[in-house]
């Protein structure tokens, strides 16, 4: 099936199913709605990395890449610009912003994300929580360097870097670093290895933990990962906002709960 075909259809399912806050009869939804969806309250953070933004737009230093996984849409040359990367494959203000609020509304101590890029998303988090410690993982080294550089910029000390393949590497920093209060998947969307993060993080989270997962209707197969996701036993809660689906692992939900949320 195209892929935009299949997108969009995807989209009007979701669209058919989704509901707002008066709809919801979950007190944690209706806040989450309130405090994260809703939220328009412009925070002096959000100017660091529009800043940032601004200056990567505008950069055409071609970067190797390393792709690990299903690849782009826009572009899979073996060489990128960052400007190229950042307009595609970075974190826009709307989804950046959103990540911003949503790690102030989860509040985690530690935070794990499974695809750097130029690290706009790994920031927003970082500047949302500094007292969080946060590990993200990146597969192109050129690009988790470049990354490096704009924590830099931004001043930011909380955050970790790992180089490597997620396949490989995955397994030794949830053994090492657990329990994690957020894990956000952002790589490969590709259904095994999707699912295979899912599996490999439920050993490894603390009770009350969200996992983020990016494009979740992005092909067929990261539809169907995310439909056995929000479908297994550990997840109490599930919310798809289309492009992200929220994962939550709360002892405290007695009743198992799914929403297509608005936005």
């Amino acid at each position: 099936m195209n892929q935009q075909f299949f997108m969009f259809k995807e989209y009007l399912n979701y669209r058919l199913k989704a509901v707002g806050r008066h709809a919801v009869h979950s007190p944690f939804v209706y806040e989450f709605i309130e405090k994260v969806i809703r939220d328009k309250h412009v925070h002096a953070e959000y100017e660091q990395i529009r800043e940032l933004r601004r200056a990567l737009l505008q950069n055409e230093t071609k970067l190797p890449v390393i792709d690990l996984g299903a690849g782009s849409h826009s572009n899979n040359n073996a060489y990128r610009s960052v400007r190229n990367i950042a307009a595609h494959a970075g974190r826009n203000p709307y989804w950046g912003q959103f990540l911003f609020r949503l790690i102030r509304f989860c509040q985690p101590q530690r935070i794990l994300e499974l695809g750097t890029s130029l690290g706009i998303g790994t920031s927003y988090m970082a500047l949302a929580a500094p007292k969080a410690k946060i590990i993200s993982i990146e597969g192109s080294p050129a690009i988790a360097e470049f990354a490096a550089q704009n924590f830099k910029t931004l001043n930011l000390s909380n955050i970790e870097q790992v180089v490597g393949n997620f396949d490989e590497v995955l397994n030794n920093i949830l053994q090492k670093n657990a329990p994690f209060d957020f894990i956000f998947i952002d790589g490969n969307h590709r259904e095994e290895p999707t699912l295979n993060y899912f599996q490999q993080s439920l050993n490894a989270v603390s009770n009350h933990a969200c996992l983020l997962f990016d494009d979740i209707h992005w092909s067929s197969g990261m539809a169907r990962a995310w439909n056995k996701i929000k479908s297994a036993t550990e997840v109490t809660l599930s919310l798809d906002l289309f492009f992200f689906g929220l994962a939550f692992l709360h002892d405290d939900f007695k009743e198992k709960q799914h929403f297509n949320l608005n936005y």
